[in-house]
């Protein structure tokens, strides 16, 4: 039994790494609210190269519905704003000598329900990761018992606990898409 929980826990870090990238990605989803979250992973052509924003400069939300930021060299602030203008934010960057400065809009009811139409999309797509991880746990516990390395018993066991550790990370999932949701809505 003791395979079967080293296992299982040597996987639990892959559960762990979608939960990351899922709070990440849903990060990106625009509310009515400003966060850094928003812009920083806007990737810009500088320097020969492809950065985020978030490696050229400060982002801050100095009040609840805008944006400022900063380039770190202020060379880059046009490709900054291109960047943004291209970007699907549907945001209109506003560039004075040393900041760029973003207004977030209210969202339309349409809006919203493409966002909310997302989050659902992004939320599948880390609920079938995490089924895919299941999946090939649940088929080297089966092989280990087929080896007779362990019984019906701890399989059926294995199961179980794998069960319950997969319905704990739907469950952080779905908590993360609930209160996303209830932004969107806000």
């Amino acid at each position: 039994m003791t395979n079967i929980k080293d296992l299982i826990n040597q996987k639990k870090s892959n559960f762990e790494g979608i939960l990351g990238f899922y709070k990440t990605d849903i990060a990106t989803i625009r509310t009515g609210r400003a966060t850094p979250a928003l812009v920083e992973d806007v990737t810009v052509e500088v320097y020969g190269q492809r950065m985020t924003i978030k490696e050229l400069a400060t982002i801050t939300a100095p009040e609840p519905r805008s944006l400022l930021i900063q380039p770190w060299d202020k060379g880059v602030m046009a490709a900054i704003e291109g960047a943004i203008r291209k970007s699907e934010l549907g945001l209109n960057p506003v560039v004075d000598s040393q900041s760029i400065r973003l207004n977030i809009p209210s969202l339309t009811e349409e809006r919203r329900k493409e966002f909310i139409k997302l989050l659902k999309q992004k939320t599948e797509e880390a609920r079938v990761k995490i089924r895919r991880i299941r999946e090939e746990i649940w088929h080297k516990v089966q092989t280990m018992e087929q080896a007779h390395e362990i019984s019906e018993d701890d399989k059926f066991k294995a199961k179980d606990d794998l069960q319950k550790l997969v319905d704990d990370y739907n469950k952080k999932i779905e908590e993360l898409e609930n209160k996303k949701e209830t932004e969107l809505l806000a």
